[in-house]
C-alpha cells in the first residue's frame, strides 16, 4: 500500500473529529471520501497529508510515518494536495504560479519570482503543466482574473507540477458548473496518467463525480468509517444511501 492510516483519532478539545479511522490506498487507485458536513473529511485529508498531527494512530506513506511532517517534507516525499479554497497568488500570472511550484520541486525556491523565467528546467516544467491542464493559451493571464473553473485547474495543476506519486484533492470541482466539473476531472485523470501519479484521493460532494471516477469510496459519518467499498457496493449499501447519498440529493 502506498498510503495507510491505522486507528487515527483527532480531538479538538473534547470534540472527536476522527474516531478510529483506518484505510489503505494502493497503487493505481482513485479513492473518494464522502460524508455529510462535519463528518471529518477535511480533517482526515489534513491528517493524511501531514498538515495536522493526529491525537492517536499512525499514518504511513510508502512505509514512512508522516504524521505532522508539514508541506515541504510532504512534497519531497512525493505527496501533493489541492484545497477546497483555491490557493493561488493573485498577483502572479498562470505561468508564474506554475513556475513557483516547479521551482519548489527542483529546490530553486529561494530565487526571485521574475528570475524563474530564465531558469530552463523551471520554465519547461511550468509549460508542461500548463499544457497538461489546457492553460497554455492563458499562461500570461493574471491568476486572479481567471474564471472559477480555470482557477480550479490552476490550483490542481500547481499540485501536479510537484510531480507527486500520490495527490489528495479537497473538493476539486466545487464552485464550478456541471459541464466544467466533468472537464476538470477528465483533465485531472489524464494528467495523473501522463506524469505517472500512482494514486488519487479526493474529498467530493458531487455524487455523479464520485461514482463516475472512483475505484473505491470511503463513507465517513461522525468521524468514523461507515463503509469502504466499490461504487457498486456503496450503491447497494442501504445505510450509506440513507445516511449520505440520499441526504446529498435532497
Amino acid at each position: 500500500m502506498i498510503l495507510e492510516a491505522r486507528e487515527v483519532r483527532k480531538f479538538y478539545g473534547e470534540f472527536c473529529a476522527l474516531d478510529g479511522v483506518s484505510l489503505a490506498v494502493g497503487e493505481g487507485e482513485f479513492v473518494s471520501i464522502i460524508g455529510p458536513n462535519g463528518a471529518g473529511k477535511s480533517t482526515l485529508l489534513n491528517v493524511l497529508t501531514g498538515t495536522t498531527r493526529p491525537s492517536a494512530g499512525t499514518v504511513r506513506f510508502k512505509g514512512r510515518e508522516v504524521a505532522g511532517i508539514g508541506p515541504v517534507a510532504r512534497a519531497r516525499l512525493g505527496m501533493a494536495r489541492s484545497f477546497q479554497l483555491i490557493q493561488i497568488f493573485p498577483e502572479l500570472t498562470v505561468l508564474e504560479t506554475l513556475q513557483a511550484a516547479v521551482a519548489s520541486r527542483l529546490g530553486h525556491g529561494t530565487r526571485l519570482w521574475r528570475s524563474l523565467a530564465g531558469d530552463r528546467p523551471v520554465q519547461e516544467g511550468a509549460l508542461e503543466a500548463a499544457e497538461l491542464f489546457r492553460l497554455a493559451d492563458k499562461r500570461h493571464v493574471l491568476a486572479s482574473t481567471l474564471p472559477q473553473g480555470d482557477k480550479k485547474l490552476l490550483d490542481v495543476a500547481s499540485a501536479f507540477a510537484l510531480r507527486p506519486e500520490i495527490i489528495l484533492l479537497d473538493e476539486p470541482t466545487s464552485g464550478v458548473s456541471t459541464a466544467d466539473k466533468h472537464e476538470i476531472m477528465e483533465i485531472l485523470v489524464a494528467a495523473a496518467r501522463r506524469i505517472g501519479c500512482q494514486a488519487i484521493i479526493q474529498v467530493e460532494h458531487d455524487m455523479d463525480i464520485v461514482f463516475g471516477y472512483s475505484h473505491r469510496i470511503i463513507a465517513l459519518h461522525q468521524g468514523r468509517v461507515l463503509a469502504d467499498a466499490t461504487p457498486a457496493a456503496i450503491k447497494e449499501n442501504t445505510l450509506v444511501v440513507d445516511t449520505m447519498i440520499g441526504r446529498a440529493k435532497r
